[in-house]
């Protein structure tokens, strides 16, 4: 960076105003960073590489409060490895979030009475391409609001630059799905998957919401065949025989009797004496009128409902994989809407009475049938999961469909063997269980959806002929002919190589399962009498590809793979991910699988699990309990700083954080302690003075202030570099707040405004070379402030951003130093305590005896002197062997020092109102007690409320101890 770019950032050249103007300084920094190239990763061969990418927002979303603490916490490192000197990316992009992005536009063309289905396929896509131009990524001018230093010239996108073949970030997607399919390792095939009946498509785990609903259990009767019976008998836990009958049916309970119309078998457990006469035999499907057999498997609950089970093969993730077990058909009962099948195939499991009807119209018809044929038995209301879509808002009903999927339990042994061996690991390590736990029982990865936008599935369909390309008829056609490629050139000249480089290939559109031969060319007959093929229709998949495999690729296909880029070759594997757990095993795991199976490394060295941020009682934030909090609105408030470090302050590993406005307030104030801290250093002379070195020092206080300075530093840096934040934000707070606002200016006042010519000199230094090291320290949890501090104080020749960062230095460790200060701030401070709880008057002196004072007390005294009167409000300090009568005693670091305090306190008043006080707090006790002990209050409150009582009453109690101790000191008066 030139000398003097820095110039003009901060507010004033000529001095430091009143206050800090977050809502005028922090796009003017943010600017003056990104033209400066301070975003980008410095050129240095020799700087060790440090590479984050970035968790990619979609396309559709805008910065919440999740966002504001992972883009937090990835922009602190950053920083601080920037300013280690390392070589840092952060590397930023955007998800093109598949189902997000298609619902936003449709919902868009329904307001002007639209819809996607009257437009051709790559018509539509365009006009989704063009509300990303205009609208998508408001994200990422939030990001820059909040101070996120991402090299934004690298921006990526997972559809690349308008999904052209040719596009690096679409080559990527492509190769690695023909590099898995030719290993083997994907394939298409029928399976059960969550769909979504509004949008259509399968979706994934992530995209579902369970949640408590009013449903019911219906208990109807399944008839033996051929009116068989049995005796069925109950028992109590004692053995003893509750219930003996003859039945003719078996009992099944559902909350989804509609699917009854699909069921293959009723299960029972093999344990389950009530209905092991009947196993084997056969039941009438009623409805339906077919016979069902009535199995035995682990999976029904003896004590759960009846204890059997319907088995809908077809409609539910448990019941399929009992089908699967005992080879059972499953009946597919849905169209892609939901509602009851219509069409007339064979196939068709479902009665005509309910084809076309709404799933839940379906279920009160088959429910009224049920009854009056006498099936019905009962109907028992009850809380019900439900799966609903995040984005839809419908129930969502599993469904056997063909889908494309990953056989995600290869590619994750190697995954699991990459973290037990360390090459990548967890922090906190407890994650780690969670993501073997996942990896473990991992299922096959469904990789298609049944959208429009996003990366199209390269797999075309074509006839398969018989030899030599003759055919009599369309009989004549085989099943598919599947060609997986990378590009559509590449697809259309395996065909030819198949068909023979005489028959046309034609591209088109629909695929309605089985692709169309176009035309004969009859003059060349065969001796069959068929005619020679010479033009064939294919087509293309019409499935796109989960969002999270292109996401899969992110480490690397962000960094120019497929090509061997130099930034891949320097950045792979990159250095951290910074992620919520929530998706470790919908990203993270698919990362790892990924990276390991395209670069045979994994992608990141370390992965730091963050917790959530909930309300300031503990609960998740949620748009139907008006708990959200809103970022953006916060930093128009606060500005961005006081919010950063917040969530870093609060960012404990292992620990939701609980966020509340007082505390975000709390830390605005502290911008303001260190602005004022600033004012008063700039208005007494303490420039910086880049020759100044702090191991030449000779007070006792600069010693001080360079040994605590120095400690900060070690702090601090221990902190980051083991991702705990919380710790890292607390020691720079302790320092720049306690440390050298409280106390070293404080201390440091005679000196600098003494007459002392040579003493006042190197302690403006000190304290300027102490203010610069708080502002490298917080920087990158205050970027905003600290920059501006940084500009206003001194000519710089460079941003604090690429400023180097303060390392801890043996030859600044001042012990002796330290131990003195350390000890007269004790002193003014168990001196102030006392004032405190005896309710001495703010402006009294009162006098202090050092009672037989040791020499190094003495001394200390001597040395001290001048500071213990003022900040101590001391009238006189004396020495005496004794403690005198009607004096208050303290011990600080085994010297005893006596406050009399007759005259000064009214004792018997005193005493009166501490005891009033004790009385007050102890009926506040009482009556928390009293609740707490209530049970109805503690089962019906909400969580929050019964925490804050608990909370209340430790506070009550602390209160309590507090001002017994002070009663206790007037007693011995």
């Amino acid at each position: 960076m030139a000398e003097g770019d820095n110039k003009g950032t901060a507010s004033e050249t000529a001095g430091l105003g009143k206050a800090f103007d977050p809502e005028a300084a922090e796009p003017r920094l943010y600017e003056a960073w990104e033209q400066s190239g301070a975003f980008q990763p410095s050129d240095d061969p020799a700087a060790e590489p440090y590479t984050i990418v970035i968790p990619p927002p979609n396309v559709t979303g805008s910065l919440h409060m999740g966002h504001a603490l992972n883009d937090t916490l990835q922009d602190i490192l950053i920083r601080f490895e920037r300013m280690r000197g390392k070589s840092v990316l952060w590397q930023v992009g955007m998800d093109h979030a598949g189902i997000a992005t298609q619902m936003v536009v449709e919902r868009q063309m329904a307001e002007r009475q639209d819809k996607r289905t009257n437009y051709a396929r790559d018509d539509f896509v365009e006009k989704v391409w063009d509300w990303k131009a205009k609208s998508g990524g408001m994200i990422f001018k939030q990001l820059r609001r909040l101070g996120a230093s991402c090299d934004w010239s690298r921006e990526r996108f997972t559809m690349g630059e308008h999904g052209a073949p040719d596009d690096q970030m679409v080559k990527a997607v492509m190769k690695t799905f023909v590099a898995l399919y030719n290993d083997d390792l994907i394939y298409r095939d029928k399976r059960l998957v969550n769909w979504d009946p509004k949008f259509e498509t399968a979706i994934s785990d992530l995209e579902v919401e369970n949640t408590e609903v009013d449903g019911h259990f219906w208990h109807f009767k399944y008839p033996l065949e051929n009116g068989e019976t049995y005796e069925y008998v109950e028992k109590d836990a004692d053995g003893n025989i509750t219930l003996r009958e003859t039945r003719d049916y078996i009992s099944i309970a559902t909350t989804r009797p509609e699917t009854m119309l699909g069921d293959g078998a009723v299960a029972v457990h093999p344990s389950d004496e009530r209905y092991a006469p009947i196993v084997g035999k056969r039941c009438l499907l009623p409805l339906a009128d077919r016979y069902i057999p009535i199995i035995a498997d682990e999976h029904p609950d003896p004590d759960f409902g009846s204890g059997a089970v319907k088995i809908t093969g077809a409609h539910d993730f448990n019941d399929y994989q009992v089908a699967r077990r005992h080879d059972l058909p499953m009946y597919v009962l849905f169209d892609t809407k939901a509602n009851m099948r219509a069409d007339n195939s064979d196939d068709n499991p479902v009665p005509e009475k309910y084809r076309g009807l709404d799933r839940f119209e379906a279920r009160k018809a088959v429910v009224a049938d049920l009854d009056a044929e006498g099936r019905l038995i009962a109907t028992e209301d009850k809380k019900i999961m439900q799966p609903f879509g995040d984005r839809s808002g419908v129930v969502i009903e599993p469904m056997l469909t063909d889908q494309w999927y990953v056989n995600a339990e290869k590619l994750a042994e190697r995954a699991m063997k990459a973290v037990e061996d360390g090459e990548t690991r967890f922090v906190p390590e407890n994650w780690t269980k969670t993501y073997f736990q996942w990896m473990r029982n991992i299922e096959p990865w469904c990789i298609s959806r049944q959208l429009w936008w996003g990366h199209r599935i390269p797999a075309w369909y074509g006839p398969g002929l018989p030899a030599g390309g003759y055919i009599r008829d369309d009989n004549d056609v085989s099943e598919n002919l599947v060609v997986v490629a990378e590009t559509e050139d590449e697809a259309i000249l395996t065909f030819s190589k198949h068909y023979g480089e005489k028959v046309r290939i034609s591209v088109v559109e629909s695929f309605s399962g089985k692709a169309r031969v176009t035309g004969y060319g009859l003059q060349a007959t065969t001796r069959s009498g068929g005619g020679q093929v010479t033009s064939v229709d294919i087509c293309q998949d019409p499935d796109v590809l989960d969002t999270w495999f292109s996401s899969g690729l992110w480490p690397f296909s962000t960094l120019g793979w497929p090509e061997e880029t130099p930034a891949l070759k320097k950045r792979y594997p990159t250095s951290v991910l910074v992620t919520a757990f929530d998706i470790i095993f919908f990203w993270v795991a698919r990362m790892m699988m990924q990276g390991l199976y395209v670069m045979d490394e994994v992608p990141f060295k370390d992965v730091y699990i963050h917790a959530l941020v909930l309300d300031e009682h503990g609960q998740k934030m949620s748009k139907s309990k008006g708990n959200v909090i809103d970022p953006l609105a916060l930093i128009d408030k606060y500005g961005a700083d006081p919010l950063r470090f917040t969530l870093a302050a609060q960012a404990a590993q292992g620990r939701n954080i609980r966020l509340s406005e007082n505390r975000i307030e709390g830390y605005r104030n502290f911008v303001t302690k260190l602005w004022n801290a600033a004012r008063f250093t700039e208005m007494n002379g303490c420039k910086p003075d880049p020759a100044f070195d702090p191991a030449t020092v000779s007070s006792t206080l600069n010693n001080w202030i360079v040994h605590e300075a120095n400690n900060c530093a070690r702090d601090v840096t221990d902190g980051l570099v083991n991702y705990r934040f919380n710790d890292a934000a607390g020691a720079a707070y302790r320092f720049a707040w306690n440390v050298f606002c409280d106390w070293g200016l404080e201390l440091a006042k005679p000196t600098l405004q003494g007459d002392d010519a040579a003493a006042k000199a190197e302690t403006q230094r000190t304290i300027a070379w102490a203010l610069d090291q708080i502002l490298k320290l917080l920087h990158p949890f205050m970027p905003f402030v600290t920059e501006e501090l940084w500009g206003a104080l001194a000519d710089r020749d460079q941003h604090l951003i690429v400023t180097a960062w303060p390392t801890h230095n043996e030859a600044l460790i001042a012990e002796e130093a330290a131990a003195e200060i350390d000890w007269a701030i004790g002193l003014i401070t168990a001196i102030r305590s006392v004032r405190a709880e005896m309710n001495i008057p703010a402006g009294s002196k009162i006098p202090l005896n050092a009672v037989a004072p040791d020499k190094q007390t003495s001394a200390r005294l001597q040395s001290h002197e001048d500071a213990v009167m003022k900040l101590a409000r001391i009238e006189t300090l004396s020495t005496t062997p004794d403690t005198p009568k009607g004096a208050v005693q303290i011990v600080h670091d085994e010297a005893i020092f006596a406050l009399p305090l007759a005259g000064v306190i009214d004792i018997g008043a005193e005493k009166a109102r501490l005891q009033k006080e004790i009385d007050t707090v102890g009926a506040e006790i009482v009556k928390i007690d009293k609740k707490l002990a209530n049970e109805n209050f503690v089962a019906k409150a909400p969580p929050a409320v019964v925490e804050e009582q608990k909370t209340r009453r430790s506070d009550y109690e602390a209160q309590a101890d507090k001002l017994s101790a002070a009663l206790a000191k007037l007693a011995d008066l």
